[in-house]
């Protein structure tokens, strides 16, 4: 088969999410699930909400809260209020991804939320360096579940726990509730997981473990002005990061498209028979479907004519800059 990928704006999509993630000691596979055009042109006018299940929470306490975590996340934690919420990514000594947080001050504590699959890893890896600090992390994902709103629906949110954060790259606010309680807006209906992934999808926003991962550095998935700042001063892996900054040259960049055919999650791309990129996630459209790639650096140049496939390449593939979803 023979197959176009390019970027253009859609109406209605479909997510095909092949990920395996632990629940009940089950592994579990979303199966592609279609977002309506009625659905997509509520979202346009009115925005969403949507419950971020099964977020891992934890909460820093101690007077030296905020120098601590400061040294082991690539953003200012300085920066993180009751109002504003703080993305970063905690990386290794190679600089390379080991999780992603957000991150907001309140009642005398940091408080943390990540992807479900990193509770387990977080914790230790956040514990390690706290020898003399005033620091103390403690795990309260039971506690609490964590909601998005996004668009013109964050008028509408008046929980005390409502901070600003920008999940879809887009104006949202983020509300922490205690574990049970009510939707934040009763009023409105709530988005699906599935349909919240196709959002993430459409917007090129990278997300854990598809395109964020231990072979990731934050600049090839394009967190540089989100999730980093170079004058905060030093952190785990911050070397390699600013010499990566000073240099200009990555090894890869994330990419999005769109296809007119189905593509699957793990097709290579290739450019001169050469290998250059992995398709990380997939949304199907209902003439193809639409995704997130990492490709190398030096094959990303617009308009770039790439094969795709397993194997022996037969797709052609164009590569465009992802239009914005909201106006």
């Amino acid at each position: 088969s023979r197959l176009l990928i390019q970027i253009t704006r859609t109406g209605r999509v479909a997510i095909a999410l092949r990920t395996s993630f632990t629940h009940n000691d089950e592994a579990i596979t979303r199966q592609p699930r279609e977002m309506s055009p009625q659905t997509l042109q509520r979202l346009q006018s009115e925005g969403g909400q949507v419950q971020l299940l099964q977020r891992a929470c934890f909460r820093l306490t101690g007077a030296d809260r905020v120098r601590y975590l400061n040294g082991q996340v690539t953003n200012d934690v300085r920066t993180a209020t009751d109002q504003q919420s703080l993305y970063a990514c905690v990386t290794d000594i190679k600089g390379r991804i080991v999780g992603d947080v957000f991150v907001h001050a309140r009642d005398e504590a940091l408080w943390l939320d990540a992807e479900p699959d990193l509770r387990e890893v977080l914790g230790p890896r956040l514990e390690r360096y706290i020898i003399a600090d005033d620091a103390e992390l403690t795990d309260v994902t039971d506690d609490w579940q964590v909601w998005h709103i996004f668009g013109p629906a964050i008028a509408l949110a008046r929980s005390e726990r409502v901070t600003r954060s920008d999940r879809l790259g887009m104006p949202g606010v983020d509300v922490w509730l205690p574990a049970g309680s009510p939707a934040p807006l009763p009023q409105m209906e709530t988005l699906s997981a599935e349909d919240f992934e196709t959002l993430r999808i459409q917007r090129g926003i990278p997300r854990w473990p598809h395109e964020l991962n231990i072979e990731t550095f934050p600049p090839e998935a394009g967190l540089e002005e989100r999730a980093m700042s170079y004058t905060k001063g030093c952190y785990i892996g911050q070397e390699i990061l600013s010499r990566i900054r000073t240099t200009g040259k990555m090894p890869r960049t994330l990419l999005p498209w769109e296809s007119d055919s189905p593509v699957e999650i793990g097709h290579e791309l290739f450019l001169d028979n050469k290998a250059v990129g992995t398709v990380t996630s997939v949304a199907v459209a209902p003439t193809g479907s639409l995704g997130l790639a990492m490709v190398k650096q030096a094959a990303t140049t617009a308009d770039s004519i790439l094969l795709a496939g397993k194997g022996a390449p037969s797709i052609i593939v164009t590569v465009r800059t992802l239009p914005p979803f909201f106006s």
